[in-house]
């Protein structure tokens, strides 16, 4: 997998592919069923597979106020897309110039100018150009135009209700990660780093990692089972998200109990998938009783991961 930030940086003997354009957030099923036409378009053309995406999402700079939390960081999104066979990822550095762009003027410099793309797959609801002017009619027209071959690929249903990102991110906010996870190609993950926290570990036997500087949606509070990756190792994990409200501290937190790690993480980027949302933040009576809750809390994920294997 290529990560290209700047369509100068294309050679062209990557040229002569397929394509799909859009934000492609968590990758979710909806996603994977573009990216299925792409790499088959790809294939038969004998070119390279290719993701065209954003980074930063143009909200951000359109409408700074309404940005969703996202649910993929930029590394994370290229590696599920390559896992489903996307060679290159363009994380296309959005800014004005290029929002301020006609559809046409967009197709011409884009998709024909660099890229010079031999299949377009999009999803029915496709929208480009400046102000989101072009639709799926306009650009049946260009492709038809210029000998490039357009698939349209219809909306992924789940319970009755297309997949997307909106409504994942809504899953997610509340809590309900293991909904989230059959939406989306893989477990819902965060990443945070690793800094100091309370120090509580020894006194109540389960030492957690405390992440902060997290850049995509945070679940509701709770506890979940989820895992944890750092670097090549792996570990079960018990997530808390929110108040710790037993040592009176009404501040929330993102603190990770790693099942079976015995190493410092401290200054390390730490990376949890998010399976299951255990309980409810609870006050307890004394640390005892906490403990015991934390006990069967990780009993809990143990059980979670055993399904998940």
């Amino acid at each position: 997998m290529q990560i290209i930030r700047h369509v100068d940086a294309l050679d062209t003997s990557l040229c002569g592919g397929a394509l799909s354009i859009g934000n492609f957030d968590g990758v979710h099923r909806g996603h994977a069923e573009i990216v299925k036409q792409v790499v088959a378009r790809a294939k038969q053309y004998g070119g390279p597979a290719i993701i065209f995406t954003f980074d930063p999402h143009p909200v951000r700079l359109l409408r700074p106020d309404e940005v969703p939390p996202p649910l993929t960081w930029t590394e994370r999104k290229a590696a599920i897309l390559e896992s489903h066979g996307i060679d290159i990822l363009f994380a296309y550095p959005t800014d004005r110039s290029l929002l301020a762009l006609s559809p046409v003027d967009f197709f011409e410099k884009v998709v024909l100018g660099r890229l010079a793309v031999r299949g377009l797959v999009e999803g029915d609801n496709f929208c480009f150009g400046s102000g989101r002017s072009g639709n799926v009619a306009l650009l049946r027209e260009l492709t038809s135009a210029n000998g490039i071959d357009l698939d349209i690929v219809a909306p992924v249903q789940f319970d009755g209700s297309p997949v997307s990102s909106s409504r994942i991110r809504q899953l997610v906010a509340a809590g309900a990660v293991d909904v989230a996870s059959q939406l989306l190609t893989q477990p819902y993950r965060l990443r945070g780093m690793v800094t100091h926290g309370a120090g509580r570990g020894g006194l109540t036997g389960f030492p957690t990692a405390n992440l902060e500087a997290i850049d995509t949606i945070l679940p509701a509070s709770g506890v979940y089972a989820g895992r944890g990756f750092c670097g090549e190792e792996t570990w079960p994990a018990a997530i808390h998200i929110g108040p710790n409200p037993t040592f009176s501290e009404a501040k929330g937190k993102v603190e990770v109990h790693l099942i079976g790690c015995n190493e410092s993480l401290y200054g390390f980027t730490l990376e949890v998938n998010f399976l299951k949302r255990l309980r409810d933040i609870e006050t307890f009576a004394d640390v005892n009783a906490l403990c015991k809750q934390l006990a069967l809390d990780v009993e809990k994920v143990q059980n979670v991961i055993g399904l998940d294997k």
